[in-house]
């Protein structure tokens, strides 16, 4: 059996292959696949986690403005010529006809056999219960005994020395503030 230069050369050195005028060994063709092959899988390790952080970013509830008594503020619901707060916008809970705003809609604050009604967020983004008439709902802001919606409790929307106070600045109830965040519950 006849060997080929290369062979030999291979044979003689051992895998590393010959060292250079320097005295450096070079790295086989074949270790530098495998380096590359774990580089490529580093970077396919990389990008699929983030697409696993990133898709219930992908998949997350729609945004239905803020709920403030700020008449000028572009995202409020009480503003009658912005986005959230007209009665003509599709996504609008004032909107009657509409997904967000009719009384018959599974996910409208506006039915109160709603079970899929909207949820609030203040500016820190803490949950703040359910944007929902239904005085049942234990999550519901129009629940008197809840906690969210009775006037003693310091998460509620109806405690004026809480969170509901109209001196706070992300308050619903302040007529200049932001308000809080509105979203809609898709996942149901």
């Amino acid at each position: 059996m006849k060997l080929s230069k290369h062979a030999k050369v291979r044979m003689k050195h051992g895998l590393r292959g010959r060292p250079d005028r320097n005295g450096r060994t070079p790295i086989p063709a074949d270790r530098t696949a495998l380096n590359k092959g774990v580089n490529n899988m580093k970077t396919l390790m990389i990008c699929t986690l983030a697409l696993v952080f990133a898709a219930p970013a992908a998949n997350a509830d729609e945004y239905l403005g803020k709920l403030s008594e700020n008449p000028y503020g572009t995202d409020s619901t009480s503003n009658p010529y912005g986005t959230h707060g007209s009665e003509h916008s599709p996504d609008s809970i004032n909107n009657r006809y509409g997904q967000y705003g009719s009384e018959y809609s599974n996910q409208s604050p506006n039915n109160p056999y709603a079970s899929n009604p909207p949820k609030l967020y203040d500016s820190q983004g803490n949950y703040r219960g359910k944007l929902s008439s239904s005085p049942y709902d234990s999550e519901s802001v129009s629940n008197p005994y809840g906690r969210y919606g009775s006037e003693y409790s310091p998460d509620s929307i109806n405690n004026p020395y809480g969170a509901g106070s109209e001196y706070k600045a992300d308050s619903p109830n302040n007529p200049y503030g932001e308000g809080w965040d509105i979203y809609s519950d898709d996942d149901g």
